[in-house]
């Protein structure tokens, strides 16, 4: 009987952490698709209402970026930007 709640307890430590991690990883990102002008886009994927997706291109960028396509579904904000170039 003991071997079985601790089977079940690690279980849902196992599960747990998985959540919180998924929850902890608010923001994503994609592989680049690349503009007419060459430039390189990123998809990053973060909570709507929040300006983390633009604090993210600024910092991957290093300031400047253009937003190429923004949408919101879901509550998520899905932000594609390309780089400017310096």
């Amino acid at each position: 009987m003991n071997r079985r709640f601790s089977f079940f307890a690690r279980r849902a430590c196992v599960m747990l952490a998985v959540a919180a991690s998924t929850a902890l990883g608010g923001c994503s990102s994609s592989a680049p698709l690349f503009l007419p002008d060459g430039r390189a886009t990123t998809l990053v994927e973060c909570p709507a209402g929040s300006d983390s997706c633009a604090q993210q291109a600024a910092a991957s960028c290093g300031g400047a970026f253009d937003t190429v396509r923004q949408s919101t579904n879901n509550g998520t904000l899905n932000l594609i930007y390309a780089c400017r170039a310096k």
